[in-house]
Order: structure tokens, then C-alpha cells, then sequence
């Protein structure tokens, strides 16, 4: 079904193998916001009897009391709370508040009141108990405001099986208004703001504000409670412990105080908990219970523990021949003392796991910011590069060739995702081990392609599946390529790694999940455009998971 440019709109959401027409678009159906609440309103971090909501107020300029209130009924008949907060001008006027003493399990309605304005109405949920018969997550991640119109987020406003909406970073990205996308920014009209590269805390606010004035982006955070993650673009491109590819500390100062300020404005800005005043802000993991049906652990893999990233331009000797990247993969990028996750994480995540599988719970979900399966660059054959060379650019035509010369020798694709840290990802694999839990559903963000990925362990045992979500609007990493390029690109892939069981970086969208204690349907939903506000869904793919004799088997339905 097509969206017509009219915005009276019908938009295709694919449940159980049919189309269901949803009339109406959640950023043009509600009138714009008042002026007084500009960004719209938000919640998340749900439990069973609790949820953050979100609000800011635009306009004032000192402190101003703000009200709440949450409802069963959108009418705010059947009263659930209410309370008074404050929009702070130390806290770039947003206004968190945790209502609780809620029921698990149920939807509710909340608004926000400053003297005679009042904010559009959203609609969220807490986690349920006991028995669970079905769930469903939308798993969001890369949402770059100048290359396109956040198509996919209406749509998953507008998804029917969706309860949760699972972001797992890049939710917007640091860099100047002629930086990457600026090409696309300038033909769309979405030139980021602040123009320059976002560096002091006022930068990040500025862009918070910019992608929270979206009105599609609006729309996804009013219909459904979020469980965000942070990536890399969310600070920096590219962080670890003590810096960031995208950081020149001589012209930008220290990383310290820009990872200070990032990370501020991102718990200003997102509907989540504090932490607490003896926690660091970056040790954000967290763990969900979803009844008897599910758990959901949510990874930090940026900020916390993080060793520096390996660049291939620094080790000429891993292209020198297959000695050379045997020796690179075994005593370089796989030091032992590289780290992705703290020690306290991984306990923290093992004792997780382990709770799950002692509750008899059929699920073990993981939010996971990079790609976990171990993904060698691509084989491609002399005809494979004669076939490119008249389609793609120059300089990407000379990226591909280094990548097959990696693919050559058997090297990961890229050193930043977890193929950059193996030791800590057989850590991790230990601990879901021990946890007694081999049947992961591993979600995947960050790489703008959708994939289904088999994970195994050094000793080749599975541990589960991986789920990969593409960018709401990031293009995909052989986009350049063309449509035909790209996919040879993506078959490569596919072919030369067994844990790759399929990828698509043609694409934006989302992936949709959906689970029930004997199954889970794993949906990859594409828009055909993020250059129109008028588009169409479709349905990529479907992968159906079963469980059996404690692992997962799966088929394409």
C-alpha cells in the first residue's frame, strides 16, 4: 500500500502473513504540537507497576511547575496518578517523572499541563507478570535525520503488534551540517542543527531538540514505551574508553568532558531512570522481565570498558599473506586483555540469563548495540570487480578492492563490532554457557543492514541467533554500489561466512519481533522510501524460531 503525498494515509502493517489497513498517520493525524510542548512526549523504561514519562517545555526561559497525569482511557476519566514536577533550566527544560503503583500488564494514557498548555496525549505500557501469550517489539536503530524522513518510525507508531520499541543507538548523530549525509541534508531540507559538529553540552541538546522536533519521530515516541541503548553517534563515531575515531582533542578538547556532556544530554533527553548518584553514566546495562515469556538484557559496549578499535592502516603486516593475518587475528586482535563489556557487566548479564532460565522463561533477548557474528570481509572474484567498476564511484570502488583483499586472507569485515574483541566475545559466550543458556535472540543495531546470523562459540557450539536490524535512515554500507552492486556485495557476504545466514543493506526499516511461549517470528520490514513522505511497506523476509532440546532451529516461512 502506497502513502499518498495528501497525508490521507493508509499505512500497510504485515501481521500473521496479511496486509491490516491502518488509516491515519500518527505525525499528521494529531495537530502539531503546542507550541509550549514542541517535542512531543515520550516514555520508557517500563516495569510491571511503573514508566518514565517524557516531556519538555519550549519557550520559558527560567523554571515553571508542570503537571502529569496518567490514565486508563484517553479521555482521563479512569485517573491511574497524577503529580507536579518541574521543567528546570539546569536540565534544558525537560521534565522526567516515574509514574507508578501501576498495573503490569496494561495500557495506559498520559498528558502533561504548564498553566493553560496542555501536551499531545501518548500511550504507553508497563511489563506484564505471570503468563505471557504473546509480545511484540519493534527493534529500531540508526536514525540519521539528514539522509530521510523517519518513515519508519510512523510505521511503527502505526504497528498493531508492536508493545515495545527496542532502540538500540545511533538515535541521532554528532556531525556537522556539511558532514556526512549533507548531500542528501540539503535536497530533504534536513541540514543538522547546530551546523557545526556537536561537541559542548549545548551542541547536544541542540540536536536532541532537532530530532525530537521531528513529527514522525514524535509520532513513534508517543505511541509506544521505548528501552533505549546508546551506540557510538550518540557521542562520537567510533568511542572506547579514553577517545573516539571522531574526536581530535586538540581542537575539541578533552573527551572527558565530551563524553560528559553526551551522555548528560542523552539522560536529559530519553525517557529513562537516572543513575544513581554512586553509578557512572555510562555503566547503563540493564535488565526486563517480560512475565513467564521473556527476559530482555540490554548491553553497554562503548563507554564503560571498551579497549581502543584496531585499524587495519596501522598492521600492514596482517595484508602481507596468510601468516601475517593468521598472526594479526591470534596475537593482536586477540589479546585476551581486550575488552568490550566490564567484568561487572558480564556478571551482571550471566546472573541475568541465568534467573531466565531458572523461571522457565522461553526466551533470553539480548539488546546489542554492534554485530556479534564473526563476519569476514568478502570473497569477491576478478569478475566480481569488473562487474563494479563501471557502476561505482572511484574512491568506492578502491574501498571494495581493500575489502576483498581482506576477504582474501580470511579477515573480519570490520574491527569496531565484536569481531574487533573475539576474547571478550567467547567471555560472553562463557557466561551464557554457564548461565545454562545457548538459545540467545541476539538484536542486533549499528551496521544499516538487516541480517540473521547463526552464533557459535570457539568450540562451535551454538549459542543462539542474532537478529539485525537496519537504519530507520542510514544507507547501507554498499549503497554506492548501486542496487545490483550492493547485492552482489550481500550474497558475497552471505556465501563466505557460515554464521551469515542472510543480509540485506539495501533497505531501511525495521525489524519487528514477535514472540509466544512455543515461537518466535522475526518480520523484516522495509520502507521503499526515506526521500518521500509518501511510501509502502513491505515484508523482506520472515524467519520462524522454534526451541528444541535447549537451542533454537529456525526456517524461513
Amino acid at each position: 500500500m502506497t502513502i499518498d503525498k495528501n497525508r490521507r494515509r493508509t499505512v500497510a502493517g504485515l501481521a500473521a502473513g496479511t496486509a491490516l489497513a491502518l488509516t491515519g498517520c500518527a505525525g499528521s493525524r494529531q495537530k502539531p504540537p503546542a507550541q509550549r510542548f514542541a517535542h512531543g512526549v515520550a516514555s520508557g523504561d517500563p516495569t510491571a507497576a511503573s514508566v518514565v514519562l517524557w516531556t519538555r517545555l519550549s519557550g520559558i526561559s527560567g523554571d515553571m511547575p508542570v503537571s502529569w497525569e496518567i490514565a486508563h482511557d484517553r479521555q482521563f476519566t479512569h485517573l491511574a496518578g497524577r503529580g507536579d514536577a518541574s521543567a528546570l533550566a539546569d536540565r534544558d527544560f525537560t521534565v522526567k517523572v516515574e509514574a507508578d503503583g501501576l498495573e503490569p500488564g496494561t495500557r495506559y494514557f498520559y498528558r502533561f499541563r504548564a498553566g493553560s498548555a496542555v501536551s499531545p496525549v501518548g500511550r504507553t505500557r508497563t511489563l506484564p507478570r505471570g503468563a505471557v501469550a504473546a509480545l511484540g517489539f519493534a527493534v529500531a536503530s540508526c536514525s540519521n535525520y539528514p539522509f530521510g524522513y523517519f518513515n519508519a518510525y510512523e510505521a511503527i507508531a502505526l504497528d498493531p503488534q508492536v508493545d515495545f520499541v527496542l532502540h538500540l543507538g545511533d538515535y541521532l548523530y554528532e556531525y556537522a551540517a556539511d558532514g556526512w549525509g549533507a548531500e542528501r541534508g540539503v535536497s530533504l531540507g534536513r541540514l543538522h542543527r547546530p551546523a557545526g559538529e556537536i561537541v559542548t553540552l549545548a551542541d547536544y541538546r541542540t540536536r536532541h531538540a532537532q530530532y525530537k522536533g521531528d513529527l514522525q519521530s514524535q509520532a513513534l515516541h508517543a505511541a509506544h514505551p521505548l528501552i533505549p541503548l546508546w551506540d557510538d553517534h550518540e557521542s562520537a563515531n567510533n568511542p572506547w574508553t579514553g577517545g573516539a575515531e571522531n574526536h581530535q582533542s586538540a581542537t575539541e578538547g578533552a573527551w572527558s568532558d565530551r563524553r560528559a556532556a553526551a551522555t548528560r544530554a542523552w539522560f536529559e533527553w530519553m525517557p529513562v531512570r537516572d543513575p544513581e548518584p554512586s553509578q557512572a553514566a555510562w555503566d547503563y546495562w540493564r535488565s526486563f522481565r517480560f512475565g513467564d515469556l521473556a527476559t530482555l538484557v540490554t548491553l553497554e559496549t562503548r563507554h564503560g570498558a571498551r579497549s581502543r578499535q584496531i585499524d587495519y592502516g596501522d598492521h600492514p603486516e596482517a595484508l602481507a599473506g596468510p601468516e601475517g593475518a593468521r598472526r594479526f587475528l591470534a596475537e593482536v586482535v586477540g589479546d585476551p586483555a581486550r575488552r568490550l563489556l566490564s567484568g561487572e557487566q558480564e556478571r551482571f548479564v550471566s546472573a541475568a540469563l541465568a534467573a531466565s532460565v531458572q523461571a522457565g522463561q522461553p526466551w533470553r533477548l539480548v539488546g546489542n548495540q554492534v554485530p556479534m557474528a564473526r563476519t569476514a570481509a568478502p570473497r569477491l572474484s576478478d569478475a566480481d570487480l569488473a562487474s563494479l567498476a563501471p557502476v561505482a564511484p572511484a574512491d568506492e570502488l578502491e574501498r571494495v578492492r581493500r575489502l576483498a583483499k581482506r576477504g582474501a586472507l580470511g579477515l573480519p569485515l570490520y574491527l569496531d563490532p565484536w569481531d574487533g574483541y573475539p576474547a571478550a566475545r567467547e567471555r560472553f559466550y562463557a557466561g551464557a554457557r554457564v548461565a545454562g543458556a545457548r538459545d540467545l535472540l541476539v538484536l542486533t543495531g549499528d551496521s544499516h543492514s538487516f541480517w540473521a546470523n547463526a552464533l557459535h562459540d570457539g568450540a562451535g557450539d551454538s549459542v543462539g541467533l542474532e537478529l539485525g536490524t537496519t537504519g530507520i535512515t542510514s544507507p547501507g554500507d554498499f549503497a554506492r554500489l548501486g542496487r545490483d552492486g550492493a547485492r552482489l556485495l550481500d550474497r558475497r557476504l552471505a556465501e563466505g561466512n557460515p554464521e551469515v545466514l542472510w543480509t540485506d543493506g539495501l533497505h531501511n526499516g525495521y525489524l519487528r519481533l514477535r514472540l509466544t511461549p512455543a515461537r518466535a517470528q522475526a518480520d523484516y520490514i522495509a520502507v521503499s522510501s526515506v526521500l518521500d513522505r509518501a511510501y509502502s511497506l513491505s515484508r523482506l523476509r520472515r524467519l520462524q524460531i522454534s526451541r528444541e532440546a535447549g537451542t533454537l532451529a529456525w526456517e524461513w516461512a
